[in-house]
């Protein structure tokens, strides 16, 4: 089933209605969800493909914390059915690691919520009183709020609540507004994430940084070789404080072709090659020293399982000795 569409009849009510529910979403389920639609996005082949998963977090009063997530299965060919044996196993798996998180909610990727969420949602009341709803609208535009504490994502989040109309209940959402909250350790693993992982060193991402810089500033300076450009074909007017700002900044740089320059720059670029091919070399032997200690280690433990040989030997004596010189050794 793709993502659920939009219903004749609305189930969210709308923002006159608020909810007094104080609600923190972290990193970690952000991350998860997003990873989620984008692997389904590739193995289905489908823009928008049906997204599904639990919510796990910390409850106390009307403040709630989402702080992890995880994926959820449905029932073969028939996606509005949820897997309840699976959830029980990885919900009681995620209790033994992390027993401070309970479940409270499911997440989903749609742009608009229906009733088939409703239909949904009904299934996950006997793990929870009140399961919150994350909606992840990768389909619409983003806020017009400039808050960047959490509502410029397309995240949104709902609260189950009764409707009365016409002496009928129904089964509605009410939007609950969310902050992002982030603590040290998780600033650190998104900074790490967002830096590709731990393959990088402190020295690869000086390197990246330098090269952001370098490609900053060349971009800037086609900028200026543009305008530059322009005013010399009649393009656009000629800006004589632009081009004296101009001629005074390339008179402050040094002179760039001399011999002195050229032989301090090939000095210091070898010295770099040279850093690098140490540091290569360093490693390569620090390799080739683990290989020896490990066969080493094998073969002193080949010599260590070779039986024993018991019994009397005799002691060859020396020449002239005693004759009949034997020793029993064990």
């Amino acid at each position: 089933m793709a993502s659920m569409d939009t219903d004749e009849q609305s189930v969210v009510l709308s923002s006159n209605v608020t909810s007094g529910l104080s609600l923190s979403l972290h990193p970690l389920p952000i991350l998860n969800i997003s990873e989620h639609l984008t692997r389904l996005k590739l193995q289905t082949k489908s823009t928008v493909p049906f997204v599904l998963g639990a919510l796990l977090g910390t409850q106390n009063g009307r403040e709630v914390e989402i702080v992890n997530s995880f994926e959820l299965a449905t029932e073969l060919a028939r996606n509005d059915i949820v897997d309840h044996g699976f959830l029980v196993q990885r919900r009681d798996q995620y209790k033994q690691v992390f027993p401070s998180l309970e479940f409270i909610g499911w997440y989903t990727v749609a742009s608009t919520v229906t009733s088939r969420h409703i239909a949904l949602h009904e299934q996950f009341t006997g793990y929870c009183s009140t399961p919150l709803l994350l909606v992840l609208q990768c389909s619409a535009s983003s806020s017009s709020t400039t808050d960047i504490t959490g509502q410029t994502l397309p995240f949104r989040a709902y609260e189950p609540s009764v409707e009365i109309r016409e002496r009928r209940t129904r089964s509605v959402f009410i939007e609950v507004p969310f902050r992002v909250e982030t603590g040290e350790a998780e600033r650190i693993a998104v900074d790490w994430t967002a830096r590709g992982g731990g393959g990088s060193t402190s020295l690869e991402s000086h390197l990246h940084t330098q090269q952001a810089a370098v490609k900053m500033l060349h971009e800037r300076i086609l900028v200026l070789v543009q305008y530059v450009a322009n005013a010399i074909a009649g393009q656009v007017p000629k800006d004589h404080t632009i081009l004296r700002s101009l001629s005074a900044l390339i008179a402050s740089l040094p002179a760039s072709e001399s011999n002195s320059f050229r032989e301090e720059f090939n000095t210091e670029y070898e010295d770099v090659k040279l850093t690098a091919f140490l540091s290569v070399l360093t490693k390569s032997t620090n390799t080739l020293n683990n290989l020896v200690d490990k066969h080493l280690i094998m073969n002193g433990g080949m010599r260590d399982e070779r039986p024993l040989i018991t019994g009397p030997r005799r002691r060859v004596g020396r020449p002239g000795g005693m004759p009949g010189d034997w020793s029993a050794h064990a």
